[in-house]
């Protein structure tokens, strides 16, 4: 993350670079402001005709949390100085953040090569490039294997206040874990801190998000065909991973068959811990470079098996984690997803949410 200094440097001049496309303004000042509860810097610009003071807001994150903070900070100005703009810069401003912005009316300018601005006549956009300046904690990815336990723990209760001890002990994650993912996840205000705990506030933004950055390709599939009837073949091979002591679950068409049945896929589909071949051999199933109709998945990490239940004789994944791995699949994948969510996910933070608040 860049320091405050160089942002503020660097954020004034890409504000006079872009206003730099309309040859006819000028900016006559820039003028620091000390007062800790104003914007950082007051600008004169000036066009044919007319003078506009500017506010500038400067920050070292563009996350929905501090875009909101600076975008709060410039609305209070304005009101006591109607005739005036505001500009919030940042190192990168991404479309969420971009959509804040511009909801209350105010510009915004980045490092990055992004802008958009619109004070009397002059209206200047400009869409130019992606994260130049990346927003990192300790974690390489929100979406690493760690992470992602304690993403499926706040998925499946979400609006629930957590203690980050009971969090990391239910996720089997470091403290330090849970820190380093709420802070993100506190940044794109999908989650909130109190005195309490942490809760999840916006679980579908959370679940939009991840599904976006999940492929079920990340694990290791082995591809098989057998002439039994499908369902036979998924308690058969659920019998044999109890025989080996084994950890197992159905995920997609497989799960979503059983938890809410709309598209019956052409596919068997479960997770296997491990010693998939010698499963696959009991079972009497067939490898396969194409046309299989069983496939069997060796998790990349065994945090895809948290929280699964039994129905009948037979352990079916999370519906958070089946809607993951159906919604970028192909052959209704996506079909079969949006209906697990509407039939069960919703339904039930729903359910969650009216019971937090008659508590």
């Amino acid at each position: 993350m860049l320091k405050e200094a160089d942002v503020s440097k660097k954020g004034l001049f890409a504000f006079r670079e872009c206003l730099s496309v309309v040859p006819s303004l000028t900016i006559d000042s820039i003028e620091e402001l000390p007062a800790k509860d104003m914007p950082d810097y007051q600008a004169i610009v000036r066009g044919k005709g007319f003078k506009q003071i500017v506010y500038l807001e400067i920050k070292t994150l563009g996350t929905p949390k501090s875009t909101r903070e600076a975008v709060n900070l410039l609305v209070r100005r304005i009101q006591n100085d109607p005739a005036s703009y505001g500009i919030f810069v940042a190192p990168y401003i991404a479309p969420r953040s971009a959509a804040i912005c511009k909801e209350s009316g105010i510009g915004y300018v980045d490092l990055s090569g992004n802008c958009s601005i619109a004070f009397q006549q002059i209206f200047i956009n400009r869409e130019k490039s992606g994260n130049q300046f990346p927003f990192k904690t300790g974690l390489s990815s929100i979406y690493s294997p760690k992470s992602e336990r304690i993403l499926r723990v706040l998925l499946v209760y979400p609006y629930r206040t957590w203690k980050a001890i009971d969090l990391a002990k239910e996720a089997q994650v470091s403290l330090g874990m849970i820190t380093q993912v709420s802070k993100k996840l506190i940044e794109e205000e999908w989650l909130k801190k109190t005195s309490q705990g942490i809760s999840l506030t916006q679980p579908e933004n959370l679940l939009a998000d991840w599904s976006n950055n999940y492929t079920i390709k990340r694990n290791v599939q082995k591809n098989y065909y057998s002439m039994k009837p499908l369902q036979d073949l998924e308690i058969e091979i659920a019998d044999t991973c109890r025989m080996m002591n084994i950890p197992y679950a159905l995920t997609g068409f497989s799960a979503s068959n059983r938890l809410a049945p709309i598209v019956r896929g052409q596919r068997a589909m479960l997770y296997v811990s491990r010693d998939i071949d010698s499963v696959a051999e009991k079972v009497g199933l067939k490898p396969v470079e194409s046309g299989a109709n069983i496939i069997l998945i060796q998790p990349y990490d065994d945090g895809v098996f948290w929280n699964a239940k039994s129905i009948g004789d037979l352990e079916i994944s999370e519906p958070v984690q089946v809607y993951l791995d159906l919604k970028r699949y192909p052959g209704r994948g996506e079909e079969a997803a949006d209906f697990l969510f509407r039939e069960v996910i919703n339904p039930r933070w729903q359910q969650l949410k009216m019971n937090m608040i008659a508590s």
